[in-house]
């Protein structure tokens, strides 16, 4: 069933008309989520419209966490630089800083992911499959479904937002360019963590203390 609420949090989110946020919703069963594609896919939503649109203002955002064990860098393109100052903005793209400090994604989105490392991935992923003892007829649809949650865990724009769970991080920048009537871009950011990349000394407790007693 759809309400005057879905309706309402459709029209919010995508900037889309009234009646074709009713028959998006209808269409999908009232999930939103689908209902936002299909407007998208239908070119009705204004969010739709805006992503083409050129984005060169914006800012770098940093964040550290952990007392400074772990650092963050991120460039978020918008197109006006009233809305890159502006303290929504600001407060987007240091959320989007935290999601990174706390999910370590490696790429930005799933084209970024290299051929080599994705062709690694899945055929580590077919041969889980096949030791688990899969039919070999339904292992590429498994390979697939395992694809998109190296997705998911592995690139920012899939990954679950961790302010809200039911949305994905594309999700949430869809709604912002819905709300601030601009186009958005996450062009790039770096995550750094203390001590990452250096292969830490583990010493023998009991060879330091032997070698402490030795006779000088």
């Amino acid at each position: 069933m759809v309400t005057a609420q879905m309706v309402k949090e459709l029209r919010e989110t995508t900037g889309a008309g009234m009646m074709d946020c009713i028959k998006a919703l209808v269409e999908t069963n009232g999930n939103i989520d689908k209902a936002i594609d299909y407007l998208r896919e239908k070119g009705l939503s204004a969010a739709a419209k805006k992503s083409g649109r050129i984005a060169a203002e914006g800012i770098v955002e940093s964040y550290i966490h952990g007392g400074g064990k772990i650092g963050v860098l991120i460039e978020v393109n918008c197109e006006t630089d009233f809305v890159a100052k502006t303290s929504e903005f600001r407060a987007f793209v240091r959320d989007l800083a935290l999601q990174i400090a706390a999910t370590n994604p490696m790429y930005l989105c799933k084209q970024d992911v290299p051929m080599e490392i994705l062709n690694h991935e899945k055929a580590i992923l077919r041969a889980q499959a096949l030791n688990e003892g899969k039919p070999e007829k339904i292992v590429d649809k498994m390979v697939e479904g395992r694809v998109e949650k190296y997705y998911k865990d592995s690139c920012l724009l899939e990954q679950t937002f961790i302010k809200d769970p039911d949305k994905t991080v594309t999700d949430i920048i869809t709604e912002q360019i819905g709300k601030i009537g601009e186009n958005i871009v996450v062009r790039r950011f770096t995550r750094y963590q203390m001590g990452e990349g250096i292969e830490k000394k583990t010493n023998d407790f009991a060879a330091e203390v032997a070698e402490a007693t030795k006779c000088k």
